[in-house]
Formats: C-alpha cells, structure tokens, sequence
C-alpha cells in the first residue's frame, strides 16, 4: 500500500520502519514543520492515512482525509470528545476511519481480561478498584486513552460503578472519589513507554492486571496491521473490531 503519515515523531519513524519492512511505501509524511504539505490533493497519492500526531491537530487530519476520500488509522487520542460527530461524518461521507486508544495487541488481549475480571467482581462487593498509569513526561493528554478504555470497561462491567473521574499525581491536587466512582491515577516520569495497573483490594487481599509496554515497537506494528485490515472497508471501526 501507499501510506501517508500524519505526524513523523518518533511514533511514525517506527511506523515507517514497520511498514516498509512489510513492502509498504511512505508516500506522505507530515510534521510540525510541513503542516501546510496535508492538502486533499497530496493525500490523494495515498492508499491509507496513519495519523500519530497531537490531539490539537488530529481533528483537522481526521477531516481533511474524508475530504479527499483516503481511509485513516487514527491512533492519535485526545480526541474521543469529538467521537460521535467524527463516527457521524465519517458514516454520512462514506468514508473509512479506524481508531484505537491503543495497537498493541498485548493491550487488546489486557483490555479483554480487565472486562471478564470486572464481571466476575460484582460478586465480591469487599474489593475497591482503582486504575493507575504511567507515562513519559512527553505525553500530552492525562488519563491516557488506554487508561481510558480500561477504565470504560470497568464501568460497563461492574455494577457498582458509574463513571470515572481522572487524579495527575503531582499537580497538588487531590481527589477523594464517591463509591459509585472510578478513580485513574495518572503519572507522568521520564523515559516510559507506557504501564497500566487494574488494583482491586480488600482488607484481606488485594488483585493486580498489568501491562508494561517494554518500546513502542508494538503499537507501531499494530497501526500498520490495522492499516492493511481496512483495505476495501467501508465505514466506522475500532481497533477491537480487529480482535473480535
């Protein structure tokens, strides 16, 4: 395929790696510093859009790829706000959009986990949960969209919770959640790629899930399999939608 890459951090270099390893070609590639290059008629050299850039600018790649009709995987977060009205335009403009808080596949098989655990915790009332992550200072967004799709998969799950609520350690505020509410933890250090933590604990005991991204080699590849698995799609896709 030739893909475009909307934004060439150190994200889209590793993508790039994995797709020209896979026999892709990089027809497109933008950075901060050639923003005004993402026009419909460049886009239209491309077979697919891979977009890794920030969440100020992904809305705007998001639409300038249904202007020009080329299917886009969305891996950029920051955005999910805005998901319904994308999912809507994308459907009325017979476009193709994939998106995903996350495309390691470690982390799909983690997420699936998380949701039979919480099932299986609304039997056992005595357990409190809580999400914790960490990520590189770097990181723009808090919680994470993982730590967001994990989160929503304990609220759709687990009777005794209803929405969650985000703390960053660090910023001198703390908050002191409502039994009915799911408290993320996030934290921002140098150099991680990216820890999750389900802790469910009682007085007697206490259960951890975790997922440790070791690079962001897994998430790279992820992007360009869900790049091939769109092609001759039509439509609104998760990255679930893959692991079903």
């Amino acid at each position: 395929m030739k893909i475009a890459l909307l934004g060439y951090g150190k994200m889209g270099q590793i993508i790039e790696k994995f797709a020209l390893e896979r026999g892709h070609e990089i027809v497109l590639k933008i950075s901060i510093d050639n923003q005004d290059d993402l026009t419909r008629q460049n886009l239209k050299a491309a077979d697919v859009a891979i977009d890794f850039s920030t969440p100020d600018s992904v809305l705007k790649n998001i639409y300038t790829c249904f202007d020009a009709n080329v299917p886009v995987v969305v891996g950029t977060t920051g955005w999910y706000g805005k998901l319904q009205e994308v999912k809507n335009e994308c459907n009325s403009s017979n476009n193709t959009l994939l998106y995903g808080s996350n495309f390691s596949i470690g982390v799909n098989l983690f997420f699936k986990l998380n949701q039979t655990l919480a099932k299986l915790m609304n039997n056992y009332p005595a357990y409190e949960v809580q999400v914790e992550e960490i990520h590189h200072t770097q990181k723009l967004d808090a919680p994470s969209g993982t730590a967001i799709t994990i989160a929503e998969g304990i609220v759709d799950n687990l009777d005794r919770k209803s929405e969650w609520l985000n703390e960053v350690v660090g910023t001198n505020v703390e908050l002191f959640p409502k039994p009915e509410q799911l408290l993320i933890e996030s934290h921002r250090i140098e150099n991680i790629p990216g820890t999750h933590t389900v802790i469910y604990s009682s007085e007697v005991d206490e259960i951890e899930i975790k997922h440790t991204a070791h690079s962001r080699a897994g998430f790279a590849l992820g992007a360009v399999v869900a790049a091939e698995w769109l092609e001759n799609k039509k439509g609104f896709f998760s990255i679930t939608d893959i692991f079903e």
